[in-house]
């Protein structure tokens, strides 16, 4: 038995520039989960689907997921640059990192909207560790649905807090001790959340032509899909 999900959490409840709010149950967020997992008190779950943002050669190859009878989608991003940050991880710039994931892992993204919008259930949006790729995806989901920037960076800095376990479950999902204080230490670059990496991303979002819709219209997106899933995460 694992010790369950650090990062795991329902995105309900949040405020809308109009005054509405995201409805629970709907848009889960956390790392990779395990097999073994004990069930997470989260709103929506087991979820109906699943995207899975990990890379070609992350993770393995059956979801765990897959027997509570989830839809499992792999949108694999930035498996290039994924590997050279772990080559050379002190010269790691989330920032920079983040905008190239918008470029080059458009398609993904747009991809990750199509199908939060036609799922039929609680759609659970993870990567391995939950903070970075998820983090860019979710912000996206959550701006184009009208959450306020300050919301949304407040939602993508949570995550830092809860880095230490998610590091502590991937050890364990490699049959490796967990990590001491020390070498926690040592990684906090990586474990970081730091608000203007977020803030970047948003801002290529909303300075665009129509804000974060017309940055999805622009990169493949229907009006339709966008509509669709608007209205799943918006309560009434």
């Amino acid at each position: 038995m694992t010790t369950g999900l650090a990062n795991g959490r329902d995105l309900g409840g949040l405020p809308t520039e109009d005054g509405r709010q995201t409805r629970p149950g709907v848009l889960l967020r956390s790392e990779a989960p395990l097999a073994g997992d004990p069930v997470p008190e989260l709103a929506g779950w087991p979820p109906a689907v699943v995207l899975d943002l990990r890379g070609a050669k992350e993770g393995n190859p059956e979801h765990p997921l897959l027997v509570d009878g989830a839809q499992v989608h792999r949108i694999p991003m930035l498996d290039l640059v994924m590997a050279a940050a772990a080559t050379d991880p002190a010269a790691l710039d989330l920032g920079k990192l983040y905008l190239q994931l918008l470029e080059e892992s458009a398609d993904g993204l747009v991809e990750v909207v199509r199908l939060a919008g036609s799922a039929p259930g609680a759609v659970l949006v993870h990567c391995s560790v939950g903070k970075d790729r998820t983090g860019v995806s979710v912000a996206l989901l959550l701006r184009v649905a009208g959450v306020p920037r300050d919301t949304v960076i407040a939602d993508y800095v949570r995550t830092e807090a809860n880095m230490s376990g998610v590091i502590r479950r991937v050890a364990l999902s490699l049959g490796r001790p967990e990590p001491t204080e020390e070498q926690l230490a040592a990684m906090k670059h990586l474990l970081a959340a730091p608000a203007p990496a977020i803030e970047g991303v948003l801002d290529v979002l909303d300075n665009h032509e129509g804000g974060p819709r017309g940055w999805l219209l622009a990169h493949g997106a229907t009006e339709d899909e966008i509509n669709r899933w608007v209205a799943r995460i918006l309560a009434d």
